[in-house]
């Protein structure tokens, strides 16, 4: 069995799908792992690293993906319309591929897998379960999101984050307000307290309010019967009616003027963004302060947010770096490179060494785009 790294070329993207240890994890299970040249050195992983771990170094990726049976990608494969090269084009019909596919967002893309006799795998939908832990790409990506960007913000707060006492006088500490307390909310909750702010978070989800305390921060809400039920059954946030999004608009609207750094993590799988920051919002905010969007790329949750950019308004910063888990490339590509041989190893026969996929296999079931020249995923069968 033949499996293929072949280097991620779209931009801000310095992520690799195989690490030095997961390809001798591959090896070790009797697989032959062909990494192309030089793709994971934005992760600092060399390629003598790969070949000592027994990977064959490719010099293109027309030569990477040729005859692979498995092909691992962080980000969907660049088509015709993209760019010069079409890597669907280079990957042979029946294999496998497995990477975080947006498949919401890139709808018209799962077609065209079915289309090419490619069986697709979107990392995004493993299932929340016990045994799919490992696998969970999304929250091992989002953990590195939400750590970075509390470092994003501290870097362009020209203040000190803790308490300082000195015989000059006392520095008063940050105040930081996180929105949103998922993977990546939770994860900026617990490193802003780690440098000594005063946190803050809100979430829709009244569960949330534990975990949020646990850390040491204070909890934002509008609590009534439907916060109560807030959650899916996959543990993401519901979208919210007009009237709740309203009363819990006005609640961050008043406190958010007296924060120091806003954190804004807010998605809903599926669906654009919620738009938690407006203009007056920020322009409600000292002079000095930051806001960082980790939703920028779905949409944003500040209405002043510029994907990619730092602006500054009425003195207020709003950073939106596109894809922030890749800021923090070698960390990240490490835990998703685990995540994916984690979700590969269960298919994997024992004797034969080749795949062997359950297709009733609850995570399997869950994260299957295509098979057999068909989409197969009931969310997006019928072009849900």
């Amino acid at each position: 069995m033949k499996v293929a790294v072949p280097k991620e070329r779209r931009e801000h993207e310095r992520r690799v799908a195989a690490t030095p240890y997961t390809a001798k994890k591959f090896s070790d299970l009797g697989a032959h792992v062909v990494v192309e040249h030089d793709a994971g050195l934005q992760s600092n992983f060399v390629d003598q690293l790969y070949r000592d771990a027994g990977a064959e170094i490719a010099d293109s990726e027309v030569e990477t993906l040729s005859g692979a049976d498995v092909v691992l990608k962080v980000q969907s494969p660049i088509t015709g319309n993209e760019g010069d090269a079409d890597e669907l084009d280079m990957i042979q019909e029946g294999a496998v591929l497995v990477g975080l596919l947006a498949p919401f967002d890139q709808r018209s893309k799962i077609d065209e897998y079915a289309e090419h006799g490619i069986r697709a795998f979107a990392m995004e939908l493993i299932p929340r379960i016990t045994r799919a832990q490992s696998m969970d790409a999304l929250s091992s990506q989002s953990n590195l999101a939400g750590y970075r960007a509390v470092l994003d913000a501290a870097a362009e707060f020209h203040r000190a984050l803790p308490m300082m006492m000195t015989a000059a006088g006392t520095v008063a500490p940050a105040r930081v307000f996180v929105l949103g307390a998922g993977v990546a909310g939770l994860q900026a909750i617990a490193t802003a307290r780690r440098l000594g702010a005063i946190v803050s978070a809100t979430d829709v989800r009244l569960i949330a309010k534990e975990q949020v305390e646990s850390l040491g921060a204070s909890f934002v809400m509008v609590e009534d019967k439907e916060s109560a039920s807030a959650e899916t059954e996959g543990g993401y946030a519901k979208e919210m009616s007009e009237d709740y999004q309203h009363k819990q608009a006005e609640l961050v609207r008043a406190h958010i003027a007296h924060q120091d750094i806003v954190v804004a993590t807010a998605l809903i799988p599926g669906h654009p963004a919620p738009t938690l920051i407006d203009d007056d919002m920020v322009l409600s905010m000292s002079s000095g302060s930051v806001i960082v969007d980790l939703a920028v790329e779905a949409g944003g949750n500040c209405t002043l947010s510029r994907p990619g950019e730092i602006v500054q308004v009425n003195g207020v910063k709003v950073i939106a770096f596109r894809n922030v888990p890749s800021r923090v490339a070698e960390d990240a590509s490490a835990l998703y490179a685990r995540n994916l041989f984690n979700f590969l190893m269960p298919l994997i026969d024992a004797e034969t060494h080749c795949l062997k996929i359950d297709w009733n296999d609850e995570i399997v079931a869950g994260t299957a785009l295509t098979r057999d020249g068909a989409v197969v995923h009931p969310l997006l069968a019928n072009r849900g």
